[in-house]
């Protein structure tokens, strides 16, 4: 648990707002749901950006931040080990930002997160993004990923790179379906410490730093 907490507390438990904002947007395409389950939910900050498109929000991490947001629900847990302490199918759209590299088991942990969403509801899983030109060049000049360099708020705290088509693979693995994959479209220029501009030109996989992958959990 000390190792999980260490790796949770390195990532300060926030996000860049162009990852809420991406999962808003997927969510945006999902019906209405009852209940929805936010796993390693950091300091809370994407549930401002899905209260309208839930009734009930619900956070669950290794660590409570400073900040969480106050009334707000949450369980601790570590999310190393299966969270028994909730029932499967909890929650109608289960969303996991920017956790599953910093987990030792990606895939049992995406089969937890598919135990907890109701047939018919969505799992929604972000992650840094390594096919991107930025990562790709880190990759060429360091031989490491972007993401997962040693570095602060990094290494240690970031262990497990996937790329797309693992996320695609473990969706399909799980028996899931609709799978899609969409990018923030937001990502640091090469060399500098500049975003690109908000344009046309420069969206989707070469110049976003993170990606979501969304998928439906069948009702049979």
């Amino acid at each position: 648990m000390r190792n999980t907490i260490t790796r949770a507390e390195q990532s300060l438990g926030i996000s860049n707002v162009a990852i809420y904002q991406m999962v808003a947007r997927a969510l945006a395409d999902c019906p209405h749901s009852s209940v929805l389950l936010d796993v390693g939910c950091g300091a809370g900050n994407l549930k401002p950006f899905v209260l309208k498109f839930c009734d009930r929000y619900v956070g669950i991490d290794a660590v409570r931040y400073e900040g969480f947001p106050a009334g707000t629900e949450f369980i601790a847990q570590n999310l190393d080990e299966p969270m028994a302490q909730l029932e499967g199918g909890f929650a109608d759209v289960v969303v996991s930002v920017e956790t599953i590299e910093h987990l030792e088991n990606p895939r049992a942990f995406y089969r937890e997160l598919v135990r907890l969403t109701k047939p018919g509801g969505h799992i929604i899983v972000t992650t840094p993004n390594q096919l991107s030109l930025l990562s790709k060049l880190t990759l060429v000049l360091k031989d490491q990923f972007n993401a997962f360099q040693e570095a602060p708020g990094l290494y240690p705290a970031h262990i497990t790179a996937l790329l797309e088509i693992d996320l695609r693979r473990i969706a399909q693995e799980c028996g899931l379906t609709d799978i899609r994959v969409e990018y923030s479209d937001r990502g640091r220029i090469l060399f500098t410490s500049r975003n690109y501009p908000a344009s046309s030109m420069f969206r989707g996989r070469l110049f976003s730093d993170n990606l979501l992958c969304i998928a439906r959990r069948p009702v049979f």
